[in-house]
């Protein structure tokens, strides 16, 4: 079978295996599990396959047109490098792990089937934005994930908190697409082309880079979750856990990046547009990591790491090098995946009131040894401690922002913003990563009866994950020759200062978490009631329903025992609250559009109805006066008849009798 053929079946077969989950989820159910989990296995082992004939060589091209458009055509063409090749690699192997680990932990739910059918739309989607040669095909595959991850985030539909996170991440991802849509059409008529290859061909030729890189960055700060676009990913974790582990891992957010790093050249032709690429990542980077520091539930943490995790991202394109962001990007795939999934098994395990709240855990250690372990790796990843995968990306975009700061790269000016952020940004790390890790296993707070083991579906796949996060970064000596692009190895000076400064962040906090723990007096209270056989699932949907201020709101009291308290001070406070960009955003946009519905409705009801039924008032009271007219009595009738008869009668004689 040829390599193009098994480049289309990869998307091809999670495609088929979510219309026949949805057709099948009803009246087989027996056949839910399986349609889940092995076509999108069959998609690891061909994506495994078409990476390994690519081989980080010549690109896989193949093109056939689509429809006659009459002016710009639209084909559906295949551009498979080692980029593409790579990154559908990642997508499969945690879509896969995404769907074993569902199996056991939405095993009771009765939504399961359409769940299931919707993550493998999903990956389906994503599949087809990597693989796509052509900007309208893969804006295809960026709407679709739009609306997937509208239905999961607002899986427990029943919950206002799972209603408002599904429509506040659809809402805000949309207001980046509107310009990205402009920005696509305004490239394509420029270029003359909606294929990527011929688009990069013409670069010189198009006629506004700056508008049209702008336009294209809103749609990818939506989509990615950048500054000013990211508020939406924390409040999606109202989703469950698994669908976290999707979206942060190797679909939707992945895509904005993943867009702007084939697309580079375009960006690259304006010099404005890279600065304010280093500008959003700078700011993403270091605000997230505060928000981080300050929050209580793991996923929220997690949530906000990503988000500066994809800061790191844009930062290393900001500098010019698509390879340490792509790196980044394969690394960060895999440890990401692994610490939302180990979240997972923790609140299983916890059984807590509000998700996975690290106020209440204590115990967790001896009670999920495999969570504690692979949490371990992934949150060292995090950090970038070496020889964690992590460490190496990391390093690979600080030194790609050294370079650009030295004008051999990128604008100087988005060089020395980058680097600049991305130090402070690891000494942040590694502090929210060590206080998550110590209050999450080291922590005091009230014991919750125990769960009972989790299912092996959802261990097995903590082990899968945590080999790349440990071992992937030890490939960056040849992963330039798939990303076709510059060396990814560590300069030496800037992985001392670097790893000097996240070593600090952790001492740091781990000395303010002991000081904070010999002051501590008492814990939160309350956990949700445990059964051997709970559903980690229904757990996570009773803590949703719960009420508790998990998501979008600060814990509404103190913990004593909470470092990161101590190390923001009076920030902590702002900094848990997204530092209030919600509000402005309600305040400058909901509140006004609101007031104006507000007033439509009035001036509908009050003015324009009231011209309604002033015209329909006349024909009423004619209706009225003719209504009275009729009596149903015949005499009455004939008489009138008659009459009239006289009148007219009258009438004609007084005119001949005239003429």
């Amino acid at each position: 079978m040829s390599t193009i053929t098994l480049a289309v079946l990869v998307p091809l077969l999670p495609l088929l295996g979510a219309v026949a989950g949805l057709l099948l989820g009803r009246v087989a159910p027996g056949f839910t599990r399986p349609l889940a989990v092995l076509p999108v296995l069959a998609s690891l082992g061909l994506a495994a396959t078409v990476a390994w004939r690519q081989g980080g060589g010549k690109p896989i091209d193949a093109v056939t047109e689509l429809t006659p458009t009459g002016s710009v055509p639209i084909e559906l063409a295949l551009h498979v490098d080692g980029f593409a090749a790579l990154a559908a690699v990642l997508v499969t192997l945690v879509a896969a792990c995404v769907q074993i680990y569902s199996t056991g932990y939405l095993r009771h739910d009765a939504r399961y089937p359409s769940y299931a059918a919707l993550v493998s739309l999903f990956t389906a989607a994503m599949l087809l934005v990597v693989y796509t040669g052509d900007l309208m095909v893969l804006l295809v595959g960026w709407e679709v994930m739009g609306i997937c991850s509208y239905f999961l985030v607002g899986h427990y539909w029943e919950t206002p908190e799972a209603r408002a996170a599904s429509l506040k991440a659809f809402l805000v991802t949309k207001a980046g697409d509107v310009p990205f849509l402009i920005g696509l059409f305004a490239l394509a008529a420029d270029a003359g082309s909606f294929r990527i290859t011929e688009i990069l061909a013409a670069v010189e030729r198009i006629d506004h880079p700056t508008l049209i890189a702008l336009l294209l960055l809103a749609g990818v700060a939506g989509k990615s979750a950048q500054f000013p676009l990211h508020t939406w990913l924390p409040d999606a974790m109202a989703g469950p856990t698994p669908v976290s582990a999707l979206i942060h891992a190797a679909t939707m957010v992945a895509a904005g990046i993943y867009f702007v790093a084939r697309l580079l050249p375009l960006f690259q032709a304006s010099q404005a547009a890279m600065v304010v690429l280093a500008v959003m990542a700078a700011v993403t980077m270091a605000g997230s990591a505060l928000a981080a520091l300050a929050q209580d539930d793991v996923k929220r943490v997690l949530a906000w790491s990503t988000i500066g995790q994809l800061g790191y991202m844009t930062g290393a394109l900001a500098a010019g090098d698509r390879s340490a962001a792509a790196f980044h990007l394969l690394t960060h795939g895999a440890f990401k995946a692994l610490l939302f999934l180990t979240a997972g098994v923790l609140i299983h395990a916890a059984g807590t009131n509000s998700l996975a709240a690290m106020s209440r855990m204590s115990g967790l250690r001896a009670r999920v040894p495999d969570a504690y372990w692979t949490m371990t790796i992934g949150l060292l990843a995090l950090a970038a401690i070496p020889p964690f995968s992590g460490f190496f990306s990391k390093e690979a975009v600080l030194v790609a922002a050294e370079h650009a700061a030295t004008g051999d790269g990128g604008p100087v000016a988005a060089g020395w913003i980058v680097l600049t952020a991305g130090l402070l940004t690891a000494l942040l790390t590694a502090a929210y990563a060590t206080r998550l890790w110590l209050r999450a296993f080291r922590g005091r707070g009230a014991e919750a009866p125990a769960h009972g083991r989790q299912p092996f579906t959802m261990t097995a796949v903590l082990w899968v994950l945590a080999v790349p996060s440990l071992a992937l970064g030890a490939a960056y000596g040849v992963l330039p020759d798939w990303f076709g692009g510059d060396s990814l190895a560590p300069g030496w000076a800037t992985s001392l200062l670097a790893t000097g400064i996240a070593l600090v962040g952790g001492v740091i906090t781990y000395a303010t978490w002991r000081h904070t723990t010999a002051f501590a007096i008492g814990a939160p209270l309350g956990a949700v009631a445990a059964h051997p056989d709970a559903d980690p699932g229904q757990v996570e949907a009773e803590a949703i329903a719960s009420h508790t201020p998990a998501y979008g709101d600060v814990a509404d009291a103190p913990d004593p025992a909470d470092p990161g308290r101590l190390l923001l001070g009076p920030l902590h406070r702002h900094a848990a609250a997204g530092f209030h960009l919600d509000a402005l955003y309600r305040a400058a946009f909901v509140r006004p559009v609101t007031a104006a519905a507000s007033l439509v409705r009035f001036l509908d009801r009050e003015v324009v109805e009231t011209y309604v039924r002033g015209a329909a008032a006349l024909p009423r009271l004619l209706g009225a006066a003719v209504r009275r007219a009729q009596t149903g009595n015949l005499q009455t009738y004939v008489s009138a008849l008659l009459a009239g008869t006289v009148v007219l009668t009258v009438a004609v004689v007084l005119a001949v009798s005239g003429a």
